[in-house]
């Protein structure tokens, strides 16, 4: 650790705990499956991607390139067959998909017991791009596939059935083949919203101050869509398709975003800032600093460094391994 990162876990130490809350632990039931990725959908269930262990390599595989570089395959090694689960906390619905051949996929629910998966690497090829998106009906099978680019860092759907996208660098700036020799990127401007049958219906505009280079936290509570990026990490609303903007000089790096009326928390930052919480009120295009606070678990012990930190509207979700910790907005006393 540098003396800067433990300056600021000093720092951070210091802070008052903010303790989550532990709302469930997940299971598929008894198959023996593991479970690959996990997200929040708009009614805050938690939607889960199980596989048998040994599909595991295939659904997350590389390609080592001659100079030694590593890189995420954009289709599994080999299909393999997967439980989509729901849960509110306790085990719900369960979707049998056989041979799904994403990679890297992560999975969200839609309108009429449908779900949709997509994988997070898109290839370009001349013949057509990879369709990294899956629709599959509530029997499993396929209802529906498109294509929604490469580079996808989170996507949430509504409960209209669309589908906001936010995408990382790579996304925006070209790789796998767009941007060169293939078309623009689609995640050129870092967030989108996708229709029920995958068609575009909006995109961030890329073309002033406000451009998304990687975008870090999505929140989507209904059908808006709350964002915090790099490289200035502003905190944005896209509501009916109109754009406001707050400035942020409190936090950076921030890895998750939960709002209420007239507040947000931005979660995490850059290395000793990860279990950091940053309250703040929007004030008249700025972000004004109410108080901060140190995440911590219900034992009082420190936040892992390895978790899957998701807002939805005023509540954040983590998940370590297979537990569920939670807390909201109305857990936070302002000093």
């Amino acid at each position: 650790m540098s003396e800067r990162d433990a300056d600021e876990r000093t720092d951070v130490r210091a802070l008052p705990e903010l303790v989550l809350r532990r709302h469930g632990r997940l299971t598929a039931g008894d198959h023996g499956d593991e479970l690959l990725t996990m997200s929040v959908g708009p009614a805050g269930e938690a939607i889960g991607l199980w596989c048998s262990p040994d599909d595991v390599a295939g659904l997350t595989s590389m390609t080592t390139e001659p100079g030694g570089a590593a890189f995420p395959d954009s289709r599994a090694a080999r299909p393999a067959d997967i439980r989509i689960t729901v849960h509110c906390p306790d085990l719900g619905d369960v979707v049998r998909v056989a041979a799904m051949p994403l990679a890297y996929p992560s999975v969200q629910p839609l309108p009429g017991g449908r779900s949709l998966a997509v994988g997070g690497r898109c290839l370009w090829r001349p013949e057509g791009p990879d369709r990294n998106a899956i629709m599959y009906a509530s029997d499993g099978t396929v209802a529906g596939e498109y294509t929604l680019g490469d580079g996808i860092e989170d996507v949430f759907t509504t409960p209209s059935g669309q589908a906001w996208v936010s995408y990382f660098d790579e996304g925006v700036f070209g790789n796998y083949g767009w941007g060169g020799p293939g078309p623009a990127p689609l995640g050129a401007c870092g967030l989108a919203r996708f229709g029920p049958a995958g068609e575009p219906r909006w995109r961030f505009p890329s073309d002033g101050a406000l451009g998304i280079a990687d975008c870090y936290a999505l929140n989507v509570v209904g059908e808006t869509a709350w964002a915090c990026y790099y490289t200035d990490f502003p905190v944005v609303r896209v509501q009916h398709g109109q754009v406001t903007s707050w400035r942020n000089e409190l936090a950076s790096g921030v890895r998750g975003l939960i709002v209420d009326d007239g507040r947000v928390a931005l979660v995490g930052g850059y290395s000793g800032h990860r279990d950091r919480l940053v309250v703040a009120e929007l004030g008249d295009g700025a972000l004004r600093e109410v108080g901060r606070y140190r995440l911590v678990l219900p034992d009082g012990r420190p936040l892992p460094d390895r978790v899957r930190v998701v807002g939805r509207g005023d509540r954040l979700h983590i998940f370590h391994g297979l537990d569920w910790f939670q807390m909201s907005m109305d857990d936070i006393v302002s000093p």
